[in-house]
């Protein structure tokens, strides 16, 4: 399959039947190279329920029809926005036509902030696992460092992480260097950076720092086969 960044934690997954994104955040994001508009897709996975991740989801899933899978309450609310929506929880897997997803913790906040500054409670952060033809690749979702990272790379052999390495928002650079070593991932490609001031990171340097797989800086558009 091929997989390619776009910006901040947007990724795309691209097989022989289905185009998949995980948390579309287009509009607003300066280094998005995607057009809501036009951008095609099957299935949308999203990691929790903040506006840098959901980001554009209601606007293409209403275009295209694609099938959204999300975190119980916040699937129930794009649910009732007239979307097709699946709710899973932490812990569960679930086998799609398109592959597998498995929901695992993150430690951060999940709520959606609606047009009149109203916060929706939209459930527990997550990661996600996407197993494809025996191929997993691990999208973090936001979070910070906690040890049972460990856990989840000694029950996976996984072959392409997306770690994110922003600071203040989720895991720095050093605490990411960490995570990389417990999850044990092939490859690892950094996210969640430079999309704001505050956030600004080097992927370079973090890349050629990690030692336990290896490490890839993506450039927005560039993509990579698994």
């Amino acid at each position: 399959m091929k997989v390619s960044y776009h910006g901040h934690s947007c990724v795309r997954v691209e097989t022989d039947s289905h185009k998949i994104l995980i948390d579309p955040f287009i509009t607003g994001n300066e280094l998005s190279n995607l057009d809501p508009e036009t951008v095609e897709a099957d299935v949308i996975l999203l990691t929790h329920g903040h506006g840098d991740h959901v980001g554009d989801t209601m606007a293409i899933a209403k275009r295209t029809g694609a099938n959204i899978v999300a975190i119980n309450e916040l699937a129930v609310y794009l649910g009732q926005k007239g979307l097709n929506a699946h709710g899973m929880n932490i812990g569960g897997a679930y086998d799609f036509d398109f592959g597998r997803v498995k929901y695992t913790q993150a430690f951060h906040s999940s709520s959606y902030e609606e047009e009149d500054g109203t916060f929706i409670y939209t459930g527990m952060p997550a990661g996600l696992l996407l197993t494809i033809n025996d191929k997993t690749i691990y999208h973090m979702g936001d979070t910070g460092l906690f040890s049972d990272l460990k856990l989840i790379g000694d029950m996976n052999t996984i072959d392409l992480a997306f770690v994110p390495i922003g600071d203040n928002f989720t895991m720095g650079p050093e605490d990411a260097l960490i995570a990389c070593d417990w999850i044990k991932a092939k490859n690892v490609v950094p996210v969640h950076y430079n999309t704001f001031p505050v956030i600004k990171q080097d992927a370079e340097l973090f890349a050629n720092k990690v030692k336990t797989g290896k490490g890839i800086a993506l450039k927005v558009g560039e993509s990579l086969q698994v």
